[in-house]
């Protein structure tokens, strides 16, 4: 297979996994699924280790970030960890990030995976990156396709087309997050693949694609360009990307493509989005609670309790008699809310801003 390289994008705020996640240190930099000692950024790299040596990872992720993002992932080049000034969506995101490896290898192999995902099977995961892969290498945008196991309402969809053989598929449409029923239906139907964000392609091909469809964002990306063959790529990223168009790589170029692939896939992936979720990773007692070190739940079931206070701390937490909590406390923060709840711990947030409180954000 050609020379192959990753664009891991860790640029997200995370706000559903307060207390834990906060600004300077989003769900992407936490343990937050079955390893205590493993952040999810981390666990992407080394998942992708036996497919892309880690000199050949860049990651995508913004100025307040840069550092914490270099502690967890130390290995990664400085010059890799691509710091953006403003928030752009993905589109100016993955448009930087491939327009670096081009000045490389305009004919580069790049993959473009979340930061913040887990996967269970990671042998299986890494079959079906290398069948996406093989597709890509072709000249044919490939993304991967989760097999859905539920009606999710809360992921976009890919509908199936035609069979392209060696287990890739043609790309029908890409769906918007549905109502219940129509997600039912696709369920039922066998014929639509939750959207995980992951999208395989040459770097000459993404390019040529976004000057055809974006051509606004291609202009500037040019420029930076330009200034970082010069030597001066980061004074022209503080005053171009701020101006580049707001938009998604799916909306901007994917949903444009007439000639798209997917792969499905099943191979227990997640996108751990919410302390829900953490507990359905954890592993679990005889009660079914997933508990820190030292905590303890005595005639309850079903909990999730996370401490995130420095190890030196002795404070035991107890639970007794409650069903179906999320605990989770911090040096100067504690959540306790129902875990059918969970998606609600953005309220806080919200709370927390309007109450001008940005020293707990």
């Amino acid at each position: 297979m050609d020379r192959v390289y990753a664009v891991v994008m860790a640029g997200g705020s995370g706000t559903r996994f307060w207390p834990a996640s906060r600004q300077r240190l989003p769900k992407q930099l936490l343990p937050l699924a079955d390893d205590p000692d493993e952040a999810l950024l981390a666990a992407t790299l080394r998942r992708i280790e036996p497919i892309v040596p880690v000199e050949n990872v860049f990651i995508a992720t913004n100025q307040r970030l840069r550092d914490e993002t270099r502690r967890v992932v130390p290995r990664v080049p400085e010059s890799q960890v691509l710091a953006e000034p403003a928030a752009r969506n993905t589109a100016p995101c993955i448009a930087w990030a491939t327009a670096a490896i081009a000045r490389r290898d305009p004919e580069a192999l790049v993959m473009v995976l979340p930061s913040d995902h887990y996967v269970t099977n990671e042998e299986e995961f890494r079959t079906v990156v290398r069948r996406a892969l093989e597709s890509a290498k072709s000249g044919t945008m490939t993304t991967i396709g989760i097999l859905p196991t539920r009606p999710e309402t809360g992921y976009g969809y890919i509908e199936l087309g035609t069979d392209l053989g060696s287990g890739v598929r043609s790309v029908k449409r890409f769906v918007e997050k549905p109502s219940l029923p129509v997600a039912e239906e696709y369920l039922a139907g066998k014929h639509h693949l939750w959207n995980a964000g992951m999208f395989f392609f040459r770097a000459h091909v993404m390019q040529a694609a976004i000057a055809k469809h974006l051509p606004e964002l291609h202009a500037g990306i040019a420029r930076i360009d330009a200034a970082a063959k010069a030597g001066d790529e980061y004074d022209e990223v503080a005053s171009t990307f701020p101006t580049l168009p707001a938009i998604s790589i799916d909306h901007g170029v994917m949903e444009k493509m007439r000639d798209l692939a997917v792969v499905p896939g099943d191979f227990g992936w997640s996108d751990v989005g919410s302390w829900q979720t953490a507990w359905e990773l954890g592993e679990k007692d005889e009660n079914g609670n997933v508990l820190s070190e030292i905590a303890l739940a005595i005639d309850a079931k079903r909990n999730l309790v996370r401490d995130l206070r420095d190890r030196s701390a002795k404070r035991v937490i107890a639970l007794v008699g409650v069903n179906d909590l999320v605990v989770v406390e911090t040096e100067d923060a504690l959540l306790v809310i129902p875990r059918h709840r969970a998606q609600d711990v953005r309220l806080v947030v919200e709370a927390l801003k309007a109450g001008g409180k940005a020293e707990h954000l």
